[in-house]
Order: C-alpha cells, then structure tokens, then sequence
C-alpha cells in the first residue's frame, strides 16, 4: 500500500466524518439536516433529494417541493418519523418545517453526537494505519524491504493518521462550536 493510498484512504474516512457533522442541526436551518432521510416511494427506499427540491427560504424554516405532488404524504410521513424531531407542515404543494433555536440541554447532546461522529472517524483512520503497518511488516519479513525502511514507512504512516486524526478533531472544534453558538 503506497503512502498516496493510505492518504486517500484517511481522506475518505475525513470526508465521511465531515458529512456526519453536517447531519448535526445547528441553531439555523440547512438542508443538509435531511441529508439521512429516505423515503419509501414505489417500494424503494429513495433519499430525500431525489424527490424533491430542498431550500431554506429563511434561517429557520426547511422547505421541501416534491418532484411529484403524489409523493408529498410519504415524504411528509418519512420526516415524521424520523429521529431528527422535526415536525413537518404540509400545504398540498411544499413541505416547510419550522427549526425551532435550540436549549442549552439540547446543544450538549448534538455536541455529544458530534464527539461520537468524531471517534468513529478516528477508529476508521487507526484501522487504515494498523492495515498498512502490518502491510509493512510483511514486506519486512518476505524481505522486500530493509528493517530501516520498515521503520521509517511505519512512521509516516503514522505521520499521516496523526496528520488527519488532528483534522477531524480540527472539524469536531468547529462544529461545536458551530451547535454551541447562540
């Protein structure tokens, strides 16, 4: 495994940390909150964005404009039923939901979500690391490289993960402080 396919396998695992924090509501609207939802439509399991237009017409209101008026209950019912707790209002042509500010007691448990998204991130990259070093201590073995090699590829494979361990919790500080703005 090259440094090149570990970086861009760690980057990957970043970028998934990156789209989990974004799934975290905030004080204000965005429709990257729906980004989870999937709707039941013609017995397929469809995400949201495929059926419709999502915008936010102001900072605390989600608006959701079917493709197809025929699909407006079942996103209505999906949202509703969702783990996000957002109440959905429907007026027979858009679906708007009303994102209420946040309480201080909520705030904590999105920046405790966050923490969570954050250490699955970091699993991800230790497991890439622990991937390529036994990599490199096979190749130590079946003596295709030197022991000074090794050592020295085992160090910038750990390099790289404290490089993007360092980016996720970079990305954690922003999105808590982000949740804990007023």
């Amino acid at each position: 495994m090259s440094n090149k396919e570990i970086e861009t396998s760690m980057r990957k695992s970043v970028e998934a940390a990156q789209r989990n924090f974004n799934t975290i509501r905030t004080g204000r609207a965005n429709t990257s909150l729906l980004d989870r939802i999937t709707v039941e439509y013609y017995g397929a399991d469809t995400p949201l964005k495929s059926l419709a237009t999502l915008s936010t017409p102001d900072s605390q209101t989600i608006a959701i404009q079917p493709f197809d008026l025929s699909s407006l209950a079942l996103i209505e019912k999906a949202i509703a039923t969702s783990d996000l707790g957002f109440t959905p209002n429907n007026d027979g042509k858009i679906i708007r939901i009303n994102v209420p500010p946040l309480t201080e007691e909520r705030r904590k448990e999105f920046c405790k979500i966050a923490s969570k998204y954050a250490e699955e991130g970091k699993v991800s990259l230790r497991n890439i690391r622990r991937d390529a070093i036994e990599k490199i201590k096979k190749s130590e073995k079946d003596a295709e490289i030197s022991e000074d090699q090794s050592r020295d590829e085992q160090e910038n494979v750990q390099k790289l993960t404290n490089k993007f361990i360092n980016e996720i919790e970079k990305h954690l500080n922003d999105k808590e402080a982000d949740i804990l703005k007023v």
